[in-house]
Order: structure tokens, then sequence, then C-alpha cells
């Protein structure tokens, strides 16, 4: 018999907290010594208003996840898998770069990445804003629910697979099959698209579109023009199957 030791669930060791420009300074956290496991716990027994700084990630996997508090979380440096993972309130910042899964399954809140982001980044995402300045992987907002994503960089292929609600802006270009097998979801890009996939047609933008996008595009800081971005979405000849589409599927 294989007896299991549980793991040190104690509280990351933190600075104390110093009073500056009538608040309290962040609490920081050394990942050179704490344990991610710790961390986390502290993130969700965490209260409203708190602010914690991360330092030495070291490119660890699942910082920062399931946070439910409205909290402010600024991670200096690279993070693993699935960091920021299961958002629901809140702000976490990843001054860097981020590996696969970035926001899986966000509810609501944002997640800033400074940085690239790997694939799959906000991948069932059900609300929320996820905004990477970099460039982002393949399968960038894979079945997307309701997520909002910008993307200052370029995209992946397969991004925006199977998604069926939420905004996906890019600001540079798309691979291949973006938006394939697509739903309700609605895609903004400013570049080139290398192919659209199954399902997937490029659609008017109109003045509702372009309000729209200008919300989008300056909650994520940026001042791009509108008008320069086109518009893809379902063309709902895949929504039942049907024996005449067959070939598309």
């Amino acid at each position: 018999m294989v007896t299991l030791t549980a793991p040190e669930t104690a509280a990351p060791e933190a600075a104390a907290p110093a009073e500056s420009d009538g608040g309290a300074a962040p609490t920081v956290v050394d990942l050179a010594d704490a344990s991610v496991r710790s961390l986390n716990q502290a993130l969700h027994d965490a209260v409203d208003g708190q602010s914690w700084t991360i330092t030495s990630p070291g490119g660890k996997h699942s910082l920062a996840v399931g946070i439910s508090a409205r909290v402010a979380v600024t991670i200096e440096g690279h993070t693993g898998y699935y960091a920021a993972g299961m958002h629901q309130k809140g702000d976490v910042t990843i001054n860097g770069n981020a590996g696969v899964g970035l926001a899986e399954n966000i509810i609501s809140g944002r997640v800033h990445v400074t940085g690239d982001a790997s694939q799959s980044a906000a991948a069932t995402g059900h609300g929320g804003l996820v905004v990477i300045d970099g460039n982002a992987g393949a399968r960038c907002g894979i079945s997307m629910k309701g997520v909002d994503i910008v993307v200052g960089g370029n995209i992946g292929h397969m991004s925006a697979f199977m998604a069926q609600a939420g905004r996906l802006v890019v600001c540079g270009d798309a691979g291949d099959a973006l938006g394939d097998s697509i739903y309700e979801a609605r895609i903004y890009v400013k570049g080139t698209v290398a192919s659209l996939g199954a399902d997937c047609i490029e659609k008017p933008l109109r003045e509702e579109h372009l309000a729209e996008l200008a919300e989008l595009l300056e909650a994520a800081g940026r001042t791009d023009n509108p008008a320069d971005f086109k518009r893809y979405g379902s063309a709902r000849n895949l929504y039942h199957f049907h024996v005449d589409n067959s070939s598309a599927y």
C-alpha cells in the first residue's frame, strides 16, 4: 500500500503591506520560495479589493486559477499551462508570455497578457475579457461560449473552432481554418486570413459592428481603427445535418 503525503498548504510568505497613495501595497508572493498550491489557496481565500504581485513564476503551471474575488493579481514573468484558468472575478495581468490554455473556461473578469500566448487561449470561455498584446497560437478561442478576446498580433490555425458565442478580435493575421464550424460568435480580423473553415464566411461590417468593435478595442487599450477590420461569422449551413453538405463536415 502506498501512503500519499499531503502537500504543504500553508499560506505563502508575503511582504508586509505598506500604505501608499491612500491604500495598502500589494501582497508580494515569491514563487522561488512559495508553492503554487499555497499561492492558489491564498488567492481563493482572498477578499474583494486586495491586490497581489507574484514574482519568480518561472513558467510554472496553473498559476492564479479559479479566482472568485474581485482582486488584482500581477504576475511578473512567464507562466506555464492554464494560467488564470476558470477565472471568475477580478483582474489577472501577466507581464510576460503564457503557455497552453490561458484563461481556459473563464467566466468573467479580465485576463491580460503583455506578451504572447500559446495555443487554446480562452478555450471554452463563457464570459469576461482576455487581452493578448502579442500573438496567440493555434485554436485561440476554441469552443468559446461568450468570452471576448482581443489579440494585438496574429493567431494560429483552427482559431474559433466551434465558437458558439462571444467576440474574437485579431489586430494581425489569422491562420488556416478560421472559424471552422462556427455558430454565432463574431470574428473581426484586421490583417489577412489564410483560409476560412467550414461554414465560416465574410460578413458585412455594419454600424452596429463598428460600434461593438470600437468598444472592444478601447477596453483592450488599443487605438486601431474599427473600419480597418473585416467581420466573419457563420453561414448557418451546418446547424443541422443535410446530406448535400456532407462533404463539408
